[in-house]
């Protein structure tokens, strides 16, 4: 019999383990039909409330649930990885607990796999029920990431993924520290059928994701699967150097032609903020990548297990 592993990242979902449980029990039937067996994957990412005793009290009624907690809170990039490292799963699926992720649409991704597809992903079509600021923020950031990097990220792309073993193991391979599971589902390709649906909000409980944290990711996002920052502060500095060149040439010329004396301190000043400014943009940049090549050189475990069940 052929195994479907479901991982399932969760911090502070206490409220949701058992909601999500239910709703997937009731939407996985057709798995009898194709002889398959389900695990379900819970990964509790060092949360501070009851998520992980919930998960046992589901696991004492049902064998096929597992849980893994680690010893702090890791992210959830680090919990998906950990999930995909120990599901045992031919065919693996991430959804979040708290059922934005629908799982009514599971038995639909499945008929696709079984037309020979390596991975079924999901995106949504609208943000219904997310701040405007958040959402407006979130399209520019998919706009941009199409622009500056080779690796396809879709507009409204969710974790919700269902993919083969095949395309989990080459996942696995990527053993980077700074991961961004978004640009990396795209980067190791395979053949891939996009469903689209309308957004859905939370169960249970508020979003962990504030507009910080998300601005912190895309950063992530940005600086892991693309160099043109990189190649733009190259350019603005060239761009810079030629300004400068030109207005000395410009002051000299003036200065023996026409006998104008030097003058205009606050332009200059301006000047000299403007050319600071971007002098410090630039050295930002570079030490985003190099913030990145520290912790990969450092070779820390992605996580830290402190429970297995």
């Amino acid at each position: 019999m052929s195994l479907l592993s479901v991982i399932v990242p969760c911090y502070n979902e206490e409220e949701n383990v058992a909601l999500f449980y239910a709703e997937l029990i009731r939407n996985v039937s057709f798995l009898e039909e194709k002889n398959m067996e389900l695990e379900i994957l819970y990964i509790d990412d060092g949360s501070k409330d009851r998520t992980a005793e919930e998960v046992k009290k589901l696991r004492e009624k049902d064998s096929r649930v597992h849980l893994l907690s680690f010893s702090r809170n890791f992210g959830k990039e680090a919990a998906m990885y950990a999930g995909l490292e120990n599901a045992k799963g031919d065919y693996v699926v991430l959804m979040d607990a708290d059922l934005q992720d629908p799982p009514a649409l599971l038995p639909e991704m499945f008929s696709y796999m079984e037309q020979g597809c390596d991975s079924v992903a999901t995106r949504r079509v609208s943000r219904k029920g997310e701040p405007p600021v958040r959402s407006f923020f979130a399209r520019i950031f998919y706009r941009l990431m199409k622009k500056i990097s080779k690796t396809e990220i879709m507009d409204g792309a969710r974790d919700y993924r269902l993919m083969s073993r095949q395309m989990v193991d080459a996942i696995l391979s990527m053993k980077e520290y700074n991961r961004f599971t978004k640009g990396i589902f795209g980067w190791v390709g395979f053949e891939t059928k996009w469903i689209e649906y309308e957004n859905v909000e939370r169960a249970r409980g508020e979003t962990k994701w504030n507009f910080w944290k998300l601005f912190l990711y895309s950063l992530d996002g940005i600086t892991a699967f693309s160099t043109v920052p990189l190649m733009l502060s190259s350019v603005l500095g060239l761009v810079f150097c030629l300004i400068a060149f030109l207005m000395i040439l410009f002051i000299i010329v003036r200065k023996f032609l026409f006998g104008d004396p030097v003058s205009g301190w606050p332009s200059l000043v301006c000047i000299i903020l403007m050319t600071s400014g971007v002098q410090f943009f630039c050295t930002g940049i570079l030490g985003q990548y190099l913030a990145k090549m520290y912790m990969e050189v450092k070779h820390r475990p992605i996580y830290v297990v402190k429970e297995k069940v």
